[in-house]
């Protein structure tokens, strides 16, 4: 069974607690606090799998968690971090927010393997909590919670060149022609159910052509499988648009591919505007008359700047000029893969919760600030300020949660230090 879209519910690992506890030796009445710091909860990871090549097995598992982090132990003893969870899916799998339906991630191109939920950070034992004034501390830092997120899976089929056309055109007898692949071939009106792949080898370099499944009329309102097979037309750079030019089956060429434009335009105009070719099929199957149906094909479309080639998918004919016009089509148009940006980040809800904080001037120095609470702290726990991505969450949250405007309120000026617990940062607008 092919799959191409699944829904999860996934989980990282809760924090180990920090242990409360103290050095008991002999000849020591009073030892010191000696309890150690919790585990990292495990991470959920997922991974590009070059052997998968559909979604199936997340169908029938709905919830996936890794391990949570060990509590901290006597004697200083750090507790066992959780272990990671590695799932695995096929390249091209597009990573959704269920909620939002906004991208996590985007499983193409260079991203092989990406941390979607992180484990939550160990809490500190009550070693850490030893002071001047508190020499015998009796509290110890919980774990940071886990996350948990229902995600949307979404196989978005990568190729160069998508087919598309009306059910019983000829598009798989196409693709088996011209590549190695080897789909299922019927006549039959309701639709391949598989997106095919397959490679066309060219002189110079080949190209990597899938038939998309049948589209019908409304397959972009979602009426019969319309989305499922809409969303793999997402990445491709050309469509070849087969159309059925002998009317074997009595339907109307050029109404055809107004209707099959008419769903891409709904579905995303972005998709609709992208180069087309129109493969004019079945021309072993036209007999002499009146008019030449390739010709009115011609007429209506190549105005258009839509170029068009009579082709028979059976005999072969006139498919080595329809390659060369798409191979130079393709070399024409920049060859950067299509990729979906990030628009979730699920390190955003860590820190949701309407936790107290202070930003005020340093007593010591009027050109530092420090800013302090449990919400700032919680941040700082779950984001890391050496990755690029976790700088540009640090900038978002100060700005979101109102603290550089508490900041400006204060007095700040560029070049100003902002201290908060052994972070220093100079200030710049």
């Amino acid at each position: 069974m092919f799959a191409d879209r699944a829904k999860i519910l996934i989980r990282s690992g809760k924090g180990g607690d920090g242990h409360v506890s103290f050095r008991r030796e002999l000849y020591v009445a009073n030892g010191g606090p000696d309890g150690g710091d919790g585990g990292r909860g495990g991470n959920v990871i997922f991974e590009v799998d070059e052997g998968l090549n559909t979604l199936y097995e997340y169908r029938h598992k709905r919830k996936y968690s890794a391990k949570d982090g060990q509590e901290g132990g006597k004697r200083r003893c750090h507790g066992a971090d959780g272990e990671d969870i590695v799932l695995k899916v096929p390249e091209g799998t597009v990573i959704f927010d269920n909620a939002s339906g906004k991208v996590i991630a985007d499983m193409s191109g260079e991203n092989r393997r990406q941390i979607i939920l992180k484990g939550g950070r160990g809490g500190k034992g009550n070693m850490h909590y030893a002071t001047a004034t508190m020499q015998v501390p009796k509290y110890a830092q919980p774990g940071a919670p886990a996350q948990e997120l229902e995600v949307r899976l979404e196989l978005k089929v990568i190729a160069d060149v998508g087919l598309v056309g009306f059910p019983n055109v000829g598009k798989s007898t196409f693709l088996s022609r011209v590549t190695n692949a080897r789909p299922k071939i019927a006549n039959y009106h309701f639709t391949t159910l598989n997106p095919n792949l397959g490679v066309v080898d060219m002189d110079g370099g080949g190209f990597v052509i899938a038939d998309i499944p049948g589209l019908i009329e409304g397959a972009s309102e979602g009426i019969g499988l319309g989305h499922q097979f809409l969303r793999h037309i997402e990445r491709t750079r050309v469509m070849i648009h087969i159309v059925d030019a002998a009317s074997t089956e009595g339907r109307d060429p050029i109404a055809d591919i107004y209707a099959i434009n008419k769903e891409l335009e709904a579905y995303n105009p972005e998709i609709a505007k992208r180069p087309q070719i129109i493969a004019a099929n079945k021309i072993d199957a036209i007999y002499s008359g009146d008019e030449d149906p390739v010709e009115k094909i011609r007429g209506e479309f190549e105005p258009q700047g839509i170029p068009v080639y009579p082709i028979s998918a059976v005999s072969g004919q006139g498919i080595k000029e329809l390659l060369y016009a798409v191979k130079k089509l393709l070399n024409e148009i920049p060859q950067e893969k299509i990729i979906f940006e990030q628009e979730f980040f699920p390190e955003d809800m860590l820190v949701t919760e309407n936790l107290p904080y202070t930003v005020s001037k340093s007593d010591e120095d009027e050109n530092t600030y420090i800013i302090e609470g449990p919400k700032i702290e919680k941040m700082l726990g779950y984001t890391n300020l050496d990755s690029e991505k976790g700088f540009q969450f640090f900038q978002r949250f100060l700005k979101e949660t109102g603290i550089l405007s508490e900041l400006e309120a204060l007095g700040i000026q560029e070049g100003d230090t902002v201290r908060m617990y052994g972070f220093e940062f100079d200030y710049y607008k």
